[in-house]
Order: structure tokens, then sequence, then C-alpha cells
């Protein structure tokens, strides 16, 4: 039974991949009579073979182990808690990384949910509603909930479409329920057409190298900020391999003297 589930897996993961069995054969340098025997369970893969095969697959580390427990083997990959209140080498190291930042960062899970964040991201949590901020926070709900950030965001239409594109390209990659989820509950904001805000009169125009989030500040003004999507590299731990910090940056000099002066 483990067996056929991890040939299941491993078949999944190839379709997902849009490799045909042969292809991944070639470029996996296997045996295509082996590899068909792996997927119908036939033939119980090796834990070397399940790491070969991942690799060219790019399945992710906890997918990994799912795989490797699936075929009657022990998981590989170690994953340390998100606990910050836990001292652990996790939590010293997003917290160092974090703090290198003068701007609005923060550190997420796969599921987007919040891990970690700077002082400076307190700009982002104004006004925000308090079920909204309940473990685990989720930053993608935060941004486009109504009692979120979503009525401080002047260019909420075209914003909002930027995200959820990067829901959809997150959830192409890798199966996530809770994305998934997130992009059903929110499924009525749709694709606009036009950058004009839902929630603004004013149209807006993009233009410039990157679409920036257009915030409302306590003080009446807007300020426009850039962000960056980072993740560490050459992870030897679950947790770390799905944590992304995103970092943003005064998109203009007035919004740069904003933040500056805080």
């Amino acid at each position: 039974m483990a067996t056929n589930n991890a040939g299941v897996l491993l078949r999944e993961w190839r379709q997902r991949r849009r490799f045909s069995q042969l292809d991944l054969a070639a470029v996996a340098e296997v045996s295509a009579k082996h590899l068909s025997y792996v997927e119908t369970g036939r033939s119980r893969p090796s834990p070397e073979m399940i790491q070969h095969l991942s690799n060219h697959l790019d399945i992710p580390f906890r997918e990994r182990n799912a795989l490797l427990l699936a075929a009657g083997h022990a998981p590989r990959y170690q994953e340390t808690p998100h606990n910050q209140t836990a001292q652990t080498e996790l939590h010293d190291l997003v917290n160092l990384v974090l703090s290198g930042f003068r701007y609005p960062a923060f550190a997420v899970d796969a599921h987007w949910n919040l891990i970690a964040a700077n002082p400076a991201m307190g700009i982002f949590l104004e006004g925000v509603a308090s079920h909204l901020l309940e473990p685990p926070t989720n930053v993608i709900r935060m941004s486009l909930h109504q009692d979120g950030l979503a009525p401080r965001i002047a260019n909420f239409g075209e914003y909002s479409a930027h995200i959820l594109e990067r829901v959809r390209r997150l959830t192409a990659n890798r199966p996530i329920a809770e994305l998934d989820n997130l992009l059903d509950e929110f499924s009525h904001l749709g694709r606009p057409s036009s950058p004009a805000s839902s929630l603004a009169s004013t149209t807006y125009e993009t233009t410039g190298l990157s679409l920036p989030i257009e915030l409302l500040v306590n003080d009446g003004s807007t300020i426009r900020l850039v962000s960056t999507i980072t993740t560490f590299g050459a992870p030897l731990d679950v947790s770390l391999q799905e944590l992304a910090l995103e970092t943003f940056y005064p998109a203009d000099a007035a919004s740069k003297a904003w933040l500056d002066a805080q």
C-alpha cells in the first residue's frame, strides 16, 4: 500500500511538471520501465531514487518527506517549528534579516501566514480589524479583505489583481489547499480589465518598472511602495525552504521622505 501511494504521488508530480514518463526517464537517466513500475506500485523506490526524481521534478522538501514516508522510508528533511517565542536557529535567522531593513518587511510561510515582521510594518496594520490579526494572520487575506488593508489601497483594482495572480502562480506550481481557499474567498474580485480601483473614484495609470501599492496613511497622504520577494539560498530545512520575505521600498521621492520621517 505504501509503495502504491508513493507511485501515485510521483505520477502526480510528474504530470504537474508536464513530463511524460519517457521524458522524465530520459532527463533523469533512469529506465522508463523501472519508472513505470514505480508509478504503478510494482517496484518500491529507494530513498536515493526518490531524491533523484524529486530533484528533476523540483519537488519541495515537505512533499519529498511525504514521498519517503509513503514508500516506507524515514523522512530526510527536518522541520523547525515557526515559534517566535523560542530561540531557535530559524527564529534568530529570520529576525536578523528583518532587522536589517529600515522600510517595512515581513516573513511568511508557504500559506502566506505571517511569521515575523519588523517595526516599520506597523503602517500596514493600522485600522486592520482584530479578527484578521488573530494567529495565524494571513497576509493575503489581510491585504484583500474589506476589514483589512483594502480600503486603504488607492489602486486596489490593479493591486488585488496582481496579488491574486501571484496566488494562482503559487498554486499552479504546488498544491496548497489554503491558497486555493483564498482564491475562492476572493473570487468576487475577478480580474479587472482596467486599473480603476473599485474603492476609489480616481483612475490610476500603471507606469514605471513595477506596480506599486498606493497606501493611504494616517495623515491623509498616499505613499507608493514597490516590493521584492526573496527566499533563503541552499535551505536544508522544510520551514526555511518555505519561508518568503517581502520587503517594501519607496517608489518615489515623496514616499521616501515620508518613510524616513517616521
